[in-house]
């Protein structure tokens, strides 16, 4: 999704919601710091707190739920995508909604731990949590580029599931054009015009098994020579110049399919540098929400037992 101005009221939503919760912070944990006096709400608790982990006081709690009940939210967005019909607010919202609450997971998470990381099990927590923003903020920034990088790099734009039929597609033209051609027999008129097919036709079939045919038929083109437009555009000028000008028509089309076939191959890899990231976030995410479920019933098991 691309962050433009109509994010504008998340932007603001999320500023104003970790303004209070630094303030409340504060007021909570570090009253001294405050240039007034300020009382804050008695099922809080005492001021400043009494026990010596942050998160297990009733406002770290309140921080922690907050931020745990975001990952629910945030992992139900697979959800949403694939029940686009259900009346509970359009896709765009709940893609907005993913990234600025996830962003507001940030404070919550900080103010939840008091900016300490603790032991081994809220410290892999942390590490995991880390790894699943860096991989979202990734996302977030080369769904600005990419997209527009496809449309300023690809000529037309194919639908990318059908990509592996059509280049099927492709290399079933030119093998039935090598067939054909197989069959071809030279014209049996005049003698210039049987000459030149004899030089043509060894030099095109040729170029079909030696360079056009393996091209089409590789799962990735891009090491041969006809994965290059430069290299492809000086193999077809090569061809032209050794063939009569007759066959120009037959040459062009089998540059147009090497041509199409190097727009799929470009369409696939923005494709996957589009949506790589979502190979480390989504695990990630499952055993953030995972890890943090267990570190939630870990929590309530601890403030039921008095200090």
């Amino acid at each position: 999704m691309k962050i433009d101005r109509s994010h504008s009221l998340w932007i603001l939503f999320v500023a104003l919601v970790t303004a209070v919760c630094g303030f409340l912070f504060v007021a909570n944990f570090l009253p001294h710091r405050l240039p007034f006096a300020f009382s804050l709400p008695a099922f809080l608790g005492p001021v400043p707190p009494l026990r010596r982990t942050f998160g297990g006081t009733p406002l770290g709690l309140i921080f922690g739920s907050a931020a745990f009940l975001i990952f629910l939210f945030a992992a139900a967005l697979g959800i949403r995508k694939k029940k686009r019909t259900w009346p509970i607010g359009n896709v765009q919202w709940w893609l907005k909604a993913h990234i600025w609450l996830t962003v507001l997971t940030l404070p919550l998470v900080l103010f939840h731990c008091s900016f300490h990381l603790g032991g081994w099990h809220t410290g892999g927590l942390m590490l995991l949590y880390t790894v699943v923003m860096v991989s979202g903020v990734v996302g977030i920034v080369l769904q600005q580029f990419v997209p527009g990088l496809m449309r300023e790099r690809l000529a037309r734009e194919v639908v990318f599931e059908e990509i592996p039929h059509l280049r099927g597609l492709l290399l079933q033209a030119a093998e039935e054009l090598r067939e054909d051609l197989k069959d071809s027999q030279p014209a049996t008129g005049a003698a210039t015009s049987a000459d030149a097919d004899q030089q043509s036709l060894p030099a095109i079939t040729r170029f079909l098994d030696q360079e056009c045919i393996p091209y089409l038929s590789a799962k990735n083109g891009s090491h041969l020579p006809l994965g290059h437009e430069r290299a492809a555009a000086a193999a077809f000028s090569s061809l032209r110049l050794n063939t009569d000008p007759k066959w120009k028509p037959r040459i062009d089309l089998i540059q147009k399919w090497c041509d199409e076939r190097r727009m799929m191959d470009l369409q696939t890899r923005l494709h996957h540098l589009l949506h790589g990231w979502l190979i480390v976030h989504v695990p990630s995410s499952i055993a953030l929400l995972i890890g943090t479920a267990w570190h939630a019933l870990a929590a309530v098991s601890f403030v039921a037992v008095p200090n």
